[in-house]
């Protein structure tokens, strides 16, 4: 068989498998629809008895997903330099900082300063980058600092 055949033939397998797994898997969606609608008219009786007590951790996860870099301000505020304090007040966004897995982690935080990588807030860029890694610990973490402007003002490692 040529080279070609033999993809075409494996495509066409590749298909039919597909085919019949989606099959069997939309048998066992309907069934378990079935199950899903009536345990969940079941648990409409006990739903609004538990309702407060789910409210509170959804507004935590809530509150807590919200506010990285209000976070980040506060643990600076109690264990950082008078330096680390004055270059984190510029901090305006902090995102993936909730979200480590200690192979490839990378957070960004965004900044008020303007001017890029020739701007005033290389400086500061640094210490922030400083006081992320304090915050935060990874085994292959990258923090990268940006202006107002989403223009690189530098980075580090956390």
């Amino acid at each position: 068989m040529g080279m070609k055949t033999k993809i075409a033939l494996g495509a066409v397998v590749g298909i039919a498998v597909i085919g019949a797994l989606s099959a069997n898997a939309g048998d066992g969606d309907a069934k378990s629809d079935n199950r899903t609608s009536a345990s969940a008219g079941e648990k409409t009786g006990g739903a609004s008895e538990a309702k407060p007590a789910d409210d509170k951790p959804s507004e935590d996860k809530a509150e807590k997903k919200a506010s990285q870099a209000e976070q980040f301000k506060a643990f600076v505020q109690k264990n950082g330099t008078s330096k680390e304090k004055d270059a984190v007040s510029h901090v305006t966004k902090v995102q993936g900082a909730d979200e480590q897995n200690d192979i490839l982690d990378a957070a960004d935080v965004y900044t008020d300063f303007t001017g890029g990588i020739m701007g005033e807030g290389t400086g500061p860029a640094k210490l922030i980058a400083s006081a992320f890694a304090d915050w935060k610990d990874s085994e292959n973490g990258l923090v990268t600092i940006y202006d107002a402007d989403g223009e690189l003002l530098g980075n580090g490692q956390f």
